[in-house]
């Protein structure tokens, strides 16, 4: 073997070694595991702007990439995940809330608290930072509905109640545009090379 010969050998090792490591990336963040960085505070103060967590990809089922067409469900959604899902009025966009209603859950919002089936409901994680409120007639924030959530549809709500663009606004998630549940921050700062958050790093999202 010539020279040229063991550089061809050498690069056709090294293509398909970065090939095999390509496709099992891809399998990984597809079935397994996705990063989500958080690019906004509607989740303060449980998650913060540039925090970076793990998605478990897995945690609710397995799907056909694309179709969102579950395969095998495990898990259903319960009320206090925090869950990655698609926009539903951009489906370029992924989201990060926190369920509160669950199918066939009635939910009404009254001067900010929260109601499910008619009884008072309150997360420990809730954040309010604003205390004005407005009348439903104004804006859906601190009074809103009742309604009824629909079967494989969830109800969710940012936990910095007043800075969250949520189920409030735009409506219900679908069970198939839920991506996965989110479980670990594995990196924080509060921008690129500044002011890591050392303290954040490894915690458990509850």
């Amino acid at each position: 073997m010539n020279e040229i010969e063991r550089k061809k050998g050498k690069l056709r090792d090294w293509a398909e070694s970065i090939f095999i490591a390509l496709i099992l990336a891809l399998f990984i963040r597809t079935f397994f595991v996705q990063a989500f960085k958080i690019p906004s505070g509607s989740m303060e103060p449980t998650l913060l702007i540039g925090d970076h967590l793990l998605v478990c990809k897995f945690y609710y089922g397995i799907k056909i990439p694309f179709i969102n067409k579950f395969i095998v469900r495990f898990n259903s959604p319960k009320r206090g995940d925090v869950i990655v899902f698609v926009f539903p009025l951009d489906r370029s966009k992924d989201f990060i809330k926190r369920v509160i209603g669950l199918p066939g859950d009635e939910i009404e919002i009254i001067n900010k608290q929260v109601y499910i089936n008619g009884k008072p409901y309150s997360n420990p994680h809730a954040f309010y930072s604003d205390p004005y409120i407005y009348p439903k007639i104004v804006s859906p924030r601190d009074n809103f509905g009742p309604v009824v959530v629909p079967k494989d549809k969830y109800f969710v709500m940012g936990d910095n109640r007043d800075r969250s663009y949520d189920s409030r606004f735009w409506g219900f998630v679908d069970r198939r545009y839920i991506e996965g549940k989110a479980f670990i921050i594995y990196w924080s700062w509060e921008r690129p090379f500044v002011n890591i958050r050392w303290s954040r790093i490894g915690k458990i999202i509850y």
